[in-house]
């Protein structure tokens, strides 16, 4: 069976962005399963899993049953050694998934100076020691037992994790020019006009970091 890429969409406008044309630039076919649209998980036949992020908190499964039909999944795939990639509330739902506290916290909006973990291997040892990441979210995770951290924030700690097949980034790495642009309607006039002068800084560097995530993520 070749590779097949779930993405599970939690909210119209945070799509996987510059992953889609990366993985289309490969070929690799995506099944979009929007949870907004269905309310519902279905079943597919993927062999990764990229989880996307939302306004939802991973703690709403009374008003989102399919929170849990989530977890359920990526504790599945994991236990068979498949990809799963968690953004923003994605990285939340796998560190829910094995027993993390997920609670609100600091707010972190538009762009964020994060620092890589000292001695790592793989796919994060090509990052740079310190580097800008853009921020949407006011919750943040603890580390899943036996989870390790890559990378690490001033305000909120827990960036970037892994647990054994599952990647979990607080950050996002998918974003174009045209993702942040819609994002920014609804900030403060402030926030919209600090995000974008320091776009054009930091996105082509967060581009970069995206691809060689996507690299890793369909490689092995």
């Amino acid at each position: 069976m070749g590779m097949k890429i779930a993405v599970i969409q939690h909210t119209r406008n945070e799509p996987p962005g510059l992953f889609a044309s990366f993985f289309a630039e490969r070929d690799i076919p995506l099944e979009y399963i929007r949870l907004d649209e269905t309310n519902e998980l279905r079943e597919t036949g993927a062999t990764h899993f990229i989880f996307l992020g939302g306004p939802m908190s991973v703690n709403d499964e009374e008003i989102y049953p399919w929170l849990a039909d989530e977890k359920a999944l990526i504790r599945r795939a994991v236990s068979h050694h498949q990809k799963v990639l968690g953004i923003c509330l994605g990285a939340q739902l796998i560190a829910s998934a094995f027993g993390a506290k997920v609670f609100p916290y600091v707010q972190e909006t538009g762009w964020h100076q994060i620092t890589r973990e000292p001695g790592l291997e793989g796919v994060f040892s090509q990052f740079p020691e310190r580097f800008c990441v853009f921020q949407l979210h006011g919750e943040t995770f603890e580390m899943p037992y036996k989870g390790r951290l890559l990378c690490s924030g001033d305000a909120v700690r827990n960036q970037a994790f892994v647990y054994k097949t599952a990647l979990g980034l607080q950050f996002h790495v998918e974003l174009t020019d045209l993702i942040i642009r819609d994002w920014c309607r609804d900030l403060t006039r402030y926030q919209q006009e600090k995000i974008l002068r320091e776009t054009p800084r930091y996105l082509a560097e967060s581009n970069r970091l995206c691809r060689i995530i996507g690299e890793d993520f369909i490689s092995g």
